[in-house]
């Protein structure tokens, strides 16, 4: 798969007939996506911790209550003890993974640190786990008609409520989900 192939940095939107938690009404930034696999993050399923939980679990501390009550959100079902920065700003941190030119994840406690002192990236979502599927999965699940993709935008990541994600992920193509049947026909 060349890398003009690739979903990286699309939203994938999850039809009506994917009706599987987390995926149910689910929005997932793709980070990677190439002949191996692909890995993304929930963008809107919240979990139920807030960041200063995080924080002090790492025995971080933060002062600020607005960082700190920063919700968490479940990224997917795999490795939901590990955690993961989406942010914009490419930044220095031990661990990152630049998905294309307008974004970035870290893995590392690094961002965390620098989150809670107030010098980590000026917006940012942080989740517990990520979606993974397999060589040829996703492929098959779009056949199947599972997702919708459009390209990734801030807006939705960082200025719509969480409730409201799905909805305007699939404005952004022009569709209003609830008009989506929750079955798929081939012709």
């Amino acid at each position: 798969m060349t890398i003009a192939n690739t979903f990286a940095g699309q939203f994938l939107i999850a039809m009506p007939s994917l009706a599987e938690p987390p995926f149910a009404r689910g929005v997932a930034f793709l980070c990677q996506h190439g002949e191996d696999g692909a890995v993304g993050l929930l963008i809107n399923q919240i979990s139920e911790y807030r960041l200063g939980d995080v924080l002090a679990q790492m025995k971080l501390g933060c002062d600020d209550p607005e960082i700190a009550d920063y919700p968490v959100l479940i990224g997917g079902p795999v490795q939901q003890e590990r955690g993961f920065v989406l942010h914009r700003e490419p930044g220095h941190w031990d661990s990152s993974y630049r998905v294309n030119d307008e974004w970035s994840v870290t893995t590392s406690r690094d961002i965390l640190v620098a989150m809670a002192a107030g010098s980590g990236p000026r917006r940012a979502l942080v989740t517990l786990g990520y979606a993974g599927w397999d060589a040829g999965q996703l492929e098959q699940e779009l056949m199947d008609n599972s997702w919708l993709t459009t390209r990734a935008h801030e807006r939705v990541i960082f200025d719509t409520p969480l409730e409201e994600r799905w909805t305007a992920a699939a404005g952004l193509m022009g569709v209003n989900p609830s008009q989506l049947a929750g079955y798929a026909g081939h012709a």
